[in-house]
């Protein structure tokens, strides 16, 4: 800066400004609403606008510049507002003055400056002593200290100069030879609040791990923002020294003063797409072979799975949320659940997810503390003693992707929160006072492993899985991935395997010598079998374009989704001469998960319209999921039963302890003792059940469910008859 100004020339140039810019009625609507309105804000536009040198000022030397501009404020208060204390607040600054937080540099301290972000934590809003009023223990004086850092201030001396407000004139002892004690009702308070602000996860490069900037906000600044919420910050970056066991350093940390909040749009933001970006995106929408190539560039060095990636390829590009005139709200994300025997490369497939996505989260349910992965309210170093609320991994990835491995090892309170989480798409949080509803409007992508290591086709997957029932039936798609030995798979992965190594081993070789041993030939037939169809930069703008299109569906697309679901539904029906009820193939649950499959196969051709062929497409997805996990595929469809995920239970099963309660209840009234087992056993028998079964149902019933008691040794009664 060239040009400095005096305290005066600043006033005569504020006045100047608010006359000019018709900000007079503005600072009188503000004095007539006061306390409830305390802030004026003005956007830098208009200051750059009046004069770019006076603009440029605020930049350099912000502190001085809005003090200025506040005591001008004061100084045009309309008669009967002269005690109101108006805060003068910068909105809209330019490009050039955004820096990002991992860019933060000692050049910026002192300026003012602004920064985006994703809100991590807030710590309670609590009252800052601003104007400390102390008095002598010795002679009563009272002197007034003015307080700026979170450390408070004594007076060094009790002042003789003049007298205090009582009219009593200090005794001028030193700090060493009085006491001063904090009159708490006569000193001026502030609402204090801090914020952790963090790098938005679309805006930075695959795999990065964010930075944060500690944010200070004060008076009606505060409770602005919750954790998950998309803001720009504009403020005045200051530091303070680092204090490490009591110690001084050279080191300081560094803070946003805070002078105003704007919120960013809530929409889902577009990643920088250039002119040639979006001629190659439009060029791969009319490809025909759009689905094989996106298929293709999901970790292209795991060999096969092309179910799954084709699964998660519709769960990047999701389905359609809605709002229906009632308030009702419809979830368009994609809930996928992968669960398999180790080494079947689930956690590749996550990390590989969450660097494809514009916002995506990785988390384990094992390793994660603090707020784990929803939400909670803690007390620790960040909140100097004050409850904070922090931000989970789905509240961070809201409108995007929470990748969540070793699902089945999260906590308690997060298993609790996740049914909130992955259907209403909010998260509750009360605790300590703390009362809050966080965002978490993202798709989830798990991965857990079976209880027993590896899993088994025959038994329900509920039974396998350290996850209720509840949440099991919260996901859209849910995978095993078994690895069973078969000669010709294993030669193809191991061929796949190698390859991946060798071609890493080249480019190393390559990058260190300028050249290979492996011949041209090998070299790029090895590379074209591993490397992307897509690159991942041009995948993730093609993502973040499509998921903006909002495809409506065809008349025909509806008849396909339709009749299928009826179709199904038709096998459920009776069975035994309509005697008893037979499985539940599927429900509308599955019917929505239907639709939004079918939603994101539309999206992934940028199309405005669902056509039956996306129907189609989301049909044979669907179709594989339900006969692995929910079917006996092998029997035909008319075989599903929903229940082996909705409640753990499948129908059979059921049709069995319906049975058992039944032999009982005729039976436990032979003897005073109950039902014997001997007779139970044998009625049993009589209707196809093995003495093992018998065995388990009656332990079920018995140890899980407490439906059957037993009073004498091999000898069993109803709890309801009891």
């Amino acid at each position: 800066m060239s040009e400095e100004y005096s305290r005066e020339v600043l006033g005569a140039k504020w006045e100047e400004f608010f006359s000019d810019f018709r900000y007079v009625p503005r600072i009188k609507a503000v004095a007539d609403a006061y306390p409830d309105k305390r802030s004026l804000c003005v956007p830098f536009v208009d200051i750059d606008r009046y004069d770019s040198d006076f603009g440029a000022y605020l930049f350099h030397r912000p502190r001085t510049m809005l003090a200025a501009g506040e005591k001008q404020i004061r100084e045009m208060l309309p008669t009967g507002s002269e005690g109101a204390e108006i805060t003068l607040r910068i909105i809209d600054l330019p490009e050039d003055r955004h820096v990002d937080i991992r860019n933060i540099r000692s050049k910026h301290q002192g300026r003012f400056i602004a920064v985006t972000g994703l809100v991590k934590r807030v710590t309670e809003v609590r009252p800052r002593i601003l104007d400390a009023v102390f008095e002598c223990m010795r002679c009563g004086h009272q002197t007034i200290v003015q307080q700026e850092e979170t450390m408070l201030r004594e007076p060094l001396e009790c002042s003789k100069e003049s007298p205090d407000e009582n009219g009593i004139i200090g005794c001028g002892r030193a700090a060493g030879s009085t006491s001063f004690k904090l009159v708490y009702e006569r000193s001026t308070y502030i609402d204090a609040q801090k914020i952790e602000l963090q790098e938005l996860p679309e805006e930075m490069k695959g795999g990065a791990q964010p930075q944060s900037l500690t944010i200070q906000a004060e008076d009606d600044l505060t409770g602005d923002v919750q954790p998950g919420d998309r803001v720009k910050m504009n403020g005045i970056l200051r530091s303070k020294l680092r204090d490490i066991t009591r110690q001084r350093t050279t080191l300081f940390d560094i803070y946003l003063e805070l002078n105003a909040t704007e919120q960013l749009e809530p929409e889902y933001k577009e990643l920088a797409i250039s002119p040639e970006d979006a001629a190659k995106i439009k060029e791969m929408a009319a490809d025909e072979r759009i689905y094989a190539k996106i298929v293709q560039s999901i970790s292209p060095t795991i060999y096969g799975l092309d179910v799954e990636k084709e699964a998660l390829a519709l769960q990047l590009f999701g389905g359609i949320h809605k709002e229906m005139p009632d308030g009702t709200k419809i979830r368009g994300d994609i809930h996928v659940l992968l669960v398999g025997d180790p080494g079947t490369a689930k956690s590749q497939l996550l990390r590989y997810i969450t660097d494809l996505t514009p916002r995506g989260i990785y988390a384990s349910g094992k390793s994660s503390t603090g707020a784990g992965l929803t939400a909670t309210a803690i007390k620790d170093e960040f909140g100097e003693g004050r409850w904070t609320l922090e931000a989970g991994a789905l509240v961070l990835s809201d409108k995007g992707i929470a990748a969540i491995d070793e699902l089945d090892k999260m906590n308690d309170q997060d298993r609790s929160s996740m049914h909130e989480a992955m259907e209403q798409q909010t998260i509750s949080v009360a605790k300590a006072g703390i009362t809050a509803t966080l965002q978490a409007r993202c798709a989830v992508l798990g991965a857990a492993n079976p209880k027993f290591g590896r899993f088994d086709p025959n038994v329900s997957i509920v039974e396998q899985i350290n996850l209720p029932a509840t949440l099991l039936s919260r996901f859209d798609l849910i995978f095993p991935i078994s690895d069973i030995p078969d000669q010709n798979r294993d030669a193809m992965v191991a061929s796949h395997i190698l390859k991946s190594h060798l071609l890493g081993e080249a480019l190393i070789q390559k990058k260190q010598k300028g050249s290979t041993s492996v011949s041209d030939e090998q070299f790029e037939s090895i590379r074209a079998s591993v490397v992307p169809a897509i690159e991942p930069e041009l995948l993730r703008k093609y993502v973040s374009t499509a998921r903006q299109v909002t495809p409506v569906m065809t008349p025909e697309a509806m008849e396909v989704l339709k009749s299928y679901y009826l179709s199904v539904r038709r096998g459920g029906g009776t069975q035994g001469g309509g005697e008893r009820r037979a499985s539940v193939p599927i429900t509308a649950r599955q019917l929505e998960a239907y639709i939004r499959l079918s939603e994101a196969s539309a999206k992934i051709r940028l199309s405005e319209t669902i056509t039956a062929e996306d129907a189609e497409r989301a049909k044979r997805i669907f179709r594989e999921y339900m006969n692995r996990v929910i079917g006996l595929g092998r029997e035909g469809e008319q075989f599903w039963d929903v229940d082996r995920v909705e409640t753990g239970i499948p129908q059979s099963q059921r049709d069995e302890i319906m049975a058992i309660k039944e032999i009982i209840r005729d039976l436990q009234g032979t003897t005073v003792h109950g039902a014997p087992i001997a007779d139970i056993l044998e009625k049993a028998k009589a209707r196809g059940m093995s003495e093992e079964r018998v065995g388990e149902l009656i332990s079920m019933l018995q140890n899980r469910s407490g439906d059957i008691l037993s009073r004498k040794s091999n000898h069993y009664s109803l709890a309801e008859m009891a």
